[in-house]
């Protein structure tokens, strides 16, 4: 089994603000820093995306990938590789979880990267890190400030 990343975070605003950030994928060119292109292929009846186009510039990894979206009520999204250039493996979620009576939220951030390339074990779990931890920064900067 993969091994993954996981980094939480808290931001002072609502569960279903964050989640609304989080499921506008035409903006995260503008607050992700490593998204530097996102389409939206396929939405499922509620209208919230399935199939996301994404063209990612991470440092060590750069590639244009297609991830398939699972929401799970309203406090979690995770997501899996359908295509890629360079990624064996992206497969990720967020968590959200309500606190001080749903004014504030912790979320959480879980990555598994696999890249097709050979790669150090300890080169991929950095580059899981910065990934997680510039889109949560990223996430919280963005939530706090609409």
């Amino acid at each position: 089994m993969a091994e993954h990343t996981s980094s939480t975070i808290m931001i002072d605003a609502a569960p279903a603000a964050v989640m609304a950030v989080i499921a506008d994928f035409a903006r995260y060119p503008e607050w992700t820093g490593e998204v530097k292109e996102a389409e939206v292929l396929a939405t499922d009846a509620q209208g919230r995306a399935e199939k996301v186009r994404l063209l990612l510039d991470a440092g060590a990894i750069r590639d244009d990938h297609t991830l398939a979206y699972t929401w799970k009520g309203s406090d979690e999204v995770s997501w899996t590789l359908a295509t890629s250039q360079m990624l064996r493996q992206l497969d990720g979620s967020y968590r959200l979880a309500p606190v001080d009576g749903g004014t504030r939220t912790e979320v959480t951030y879980q990555l598994t990267v696999d890249v097709k390339i050979p790669m150090l074990g300890m080169i991929k779990r950095k580059a899981e890190k910065v990934i997680i931890d510039r889109a949560l920064a990223g996430l919280k900067k963005r939530v706090e400030s609409v």
